[in-house]
């Protein structure tokens, strides 16, 4: 129970809305977030900032940092904790969409044979071992971390499954554990150790899968677990599981490796509540709360939180979710 009583930790965790949106994502935190008890927002931004040094790396639709301000004085108005995420390593493309970072720079790309309209992969990685590719992904951190005011950032890294390519002639026939423990480490020196924020991050690619058993998503099949015996144990894991399971070992695993651990729900009402009773369940002083994840536009998720019909089916599953881990908290 006194483990419990430290989890303080009510986070959601969203995309960035359209610039035009923030007002509705400004009242969705005050009329929907903040009654519910949520005290920390992680808001995912990725290339969707108006960068100043790389502007040749924005999205199409971007937020300024008065944009950022803005969504932070609300968030400060009821006590809630904004956190800026930029994913990194993985996830850089999305369907036949490659984002800014590969497009910009083809010589950071993992795999470079692969034409930009990405066949038969599901997300493209950056090579963690380019001698460039640290200066670029820092300034654009560093960017967010003054625009937020930050004093934690969630790195991303979630289901990285092109790392020690053949393609690459710097991670061929490297061990990918090393690789994704190099990349971790990198982001923890300049976050953590340099800039003295908090690092959050996806646990996935951590979990053994043939320990785990929880298949190729939400666990590593490619090598990379080694890594959870490599890197710095003042990370926050964000250990993300949506299906409805008996058991979730790596919730315990992750306390036990030193690490404090998020576990972390999407839109399954029933897979949420059953991670979050499970997580509690094990809870040692390492558990510090929960995170609801949301997975469609910071608009959608808006509109699905102010009860719009508008909404999309995916953003009110997630809202109903959430609100369901919350309000039987």
């Amino acid at each position: 129970m006194a483990a419990q009583q430290k989890a303080q930790w009510m986070g959601v965790h969203i995309m960035a809305p359209r610039a035009e949106d923030v007002p509705l994502l400004n009242r969705a935190i005050e009329q929907t977030l903040a009654p519910l008890g949520v005290n920390v927002l992680i808001l995912e931004v990725n290339y969707s900032f108006e960068y100043r040094s790389h502007p040749e790396l924005r999205a199409s639709a971007v937020l300024s940092k008065a944009d950022i301000r803005d969504i932070l004085a609300t968030c400060r108005k009821y006590r809630i904790r904004l956190i800026p995420q930029f994913n990194c390593l993985g996830h850089q493309s999305w369907a036949k969409t490659t984002f800014p970072l590969l497009v910009k720079y083809p010589d950071f790309d993992e795999t470079p044979q692969i034409p930009l309209d990405n066949p038969d992969i599901y997300c493209r990685s950056w090579c963690p071992l380019h001698p460039k590719v640290n200066d670029v992904v820092f300034a654009l951190m560093d960017e967010l971390i003054d625009a937020f005011e930050a004093d934690a950032f969630h790195v991303g890294m979630d289901e990285v499954f092109l790392i020690a390519s053949d393609q690459c002639p710097r991670c061929r026939g490297k061990n990918p554990a090393d690789l994704f423990a190099k990349a971790v480490n990198d982001y923890h020196q300049h976050l953590a150790k340099k800039r003295r924020l908090t690092m959050l991050m996806w646990g996935d690619r951590l979990l053994d899968d043939s320990v785990m058993g929880y298949g190729k998503w939400e666990a590593s099949q490619n090598g990379t677990a080694p890594a959870v015996e490599m890197i710095p144990k003042d990370i926050v894991i964000c250990d993300w599981h949506y299906e409805l399971r008996d058991e979730y070992p790596s919730v315990p695993f992750f306390q036990q490796k030193g690490f404090r651990v998020l576990p972390s729900s999407w839109r399954n009402v029933q897979a949420a509540l059953a991670l979050r009773d499970y997580a509690r369940k094990n809870a040692t002083e390492k558990m510090i709360g929960h995170l609801c994840t949301t997975w469609s536009s910071g608009s959608d998720i808006a509109r699905a939180l102010l009860d719009d019909p508008k909404a999309s089916d995916s953003a009110k599953q997630a809202v109903q979710a959430l609100k369901a881990v919350i309000s039987q908290d």
